[in-house]
This record gives structure tokens, sequence and C-alpha cells, in this order.
């Protein structure tokens, strides 16, 4: 059975093995560990992910990579592996134990799928993923970079964030027009950052929405409290504040409420 990559789902298949082999070996997975691939197309990463004895859930929505699955993988795989569309899922198979995420994930929905795991970040330690090389370098910049915004603050205050390695055009079938990039994210521990969190997002959206205004006037619409309207970090860009400065401010705006 032959799989064509349907350009409305994004897909683009990765081609050589030795990428496939370095994206799976960049995941630490125990044994009996839960992983979920998101998008295994036809199996490129999968077929080096089953060798690592982990238990293997596959977010699949196409049914013509499901079928070619279950039929190259038929001692490894089968229909209740497939956990379908990974943005509606709510990871209740997992059974509240932690799941890691690996795949070489679709262009048009990369974004989504970081926010996904933003949300469900307390139950998942450790992704590998490639993606389009702008949204990985998005995802690991630094301040006072243009490429830094709310994606990398977002991640950056659960995850520690590792470039890893560029792809080339040619090594997908189709080719895609960008090179892609592969990055690891671990989870860390960012102590009290839980019982600020709504206002956290809150403010590195709204900052970065107008990025070249100053805080003092980009957050005007979140009713700053007066009593921090001094505040040395109102005085700058949302891009000049390091995701630490951000957790700063929430939790002083927080105090003055």
């Amino acid at each position: 059975m032959v799989v064509k990559a349907k350009k409305h789902l994004g897909q683009h298949f990765l081609t050589d093995e030795n990428i496939a082999k370095k994206i799976v070996h960049a995941l630490e997975v125990k044994d009996e560990e839960n992983v979920v691939e998101v998008g295994p197309g036809t199996g490129v990463l999968t077929r080096y992910l089953l060798k690592k004895n982990a238990t293997v859930f596959l977010a699949e929505i196409d049914k013509d990579s499901i079928e070619y699955l279950l039929e190259n993988y038929t001692s490894q795989i089968s229909p209740r592996c497939f956990i379908g569309d990974f943005l509606k899922t709510n990871f209740n198979f997992a059974q509240g134990k932690q799941i890691k995420i690996i795949g070489n994930f679709p262009y048009n929905i990369s974004s989504q799928i970081l926010f996904k795991i933003l949300d469900y970040q307390t139950q998942i330690p450790e992704v590998v993923g490639m993606f389009q090389k702008e949204v990985a370098e998005r995802v690991s910049s630094l301040p006072k970079t243009k490429s830094y915004g709310i994606l990398s603050v977002l991640i950056q205050a659960r995850y520690r964030v590792e470039y890893l390695f560029t792809v080339g055009e040619r090594v997908f079938s189709p080719p895609p027009k960008v090179k892609s990039g592969v990055i690891r994210l671990t989870r860390t521990s960012q102590k009290n950052i839980e019982e600020v969190d709504t206002l956290f997002r809150s403010i590195v959206r709204t900052g970065f929405n107008q990025r070249r205004k100053k805080l003092s006037n980009s957050l005007k619409t979140l009713q700053i409290p007066e009593h921090i309207l001094s505040h040395p970090f109102l005085e700058k860009r949302a891009e000049e504040l390091s995701v630490e400065d951000f957790v700063s401010l929430s939790r002083t705006w927080k105090n003055a409420l």
C-alpha cells in the first residue's frame, strides 16, 4: 500500500532513516513509559520508537496512514494504539500516568500542538519534535531577539528548550518549501508559577501583541495595579524581559491586587 501525502493535513513524510534514528534517540524513554507519536504517517519514526519497549500511542487522523501502519506493524500495533486527533485528546488513555511526546509535527498545526502541550504540561515531562525551522527557533529564542515572543516565554517558563539540529528540505516527500528544526523540551520545576499562571499568560500575550510599546502602555487594558505603575519592568518592551522577569512581574502584580 502506498500512502500519498495530503496537503490539507500538512503531511511531509520523512525519508531519511538516519535522521529518524537521531530524532527517536533524542527522546529518553525507559521501559513501559507512555509515548505519544504525533502524525506517524508511514512510520519512519514509529519503527525505531517501537524498539524502545515503550507503551506507544499514535495520534493520527489520516485513514490511509492508519491502515498502512496496521498492515506493516501487525505484531506491535493494534487499533487500540490509535488515539485520534492529538489536539482533541484529553489523555485519559494514559490513566493519569506521565506521557512523553514525539513527532514530525504537521507544520500547519505546530503552534497549536505546543499550546496543547502547555495545557497538559503536568502530565508531559519531555517532548522531542520536528517543526518548521522558524517555529523551532521561535520556541528556543532568547530575549532581545526578533523571534522571541509569546511561544518563547510560555514554553520556556515550563520547559528547558534545546535546539538539536536543522533538517533540509530534500529528506521529505514531498519536500517542504522551508527547512525544519528538531528541538527537545524537558520540563523544569518553576516554583510558584501555578498561582499566577493565568495572569502570567495574560501579561505575556498582551505585552507581545504590541511588542513595540513599553509594557506600561501595552498592558493598560489589563488595568495595571496602581501600586506597581512605577515598576522598572513596565518601562521596558516585552522582548526585553526574560522569562524570569515575566514571572516576577506576575507575582508582584498579583500581590498588589
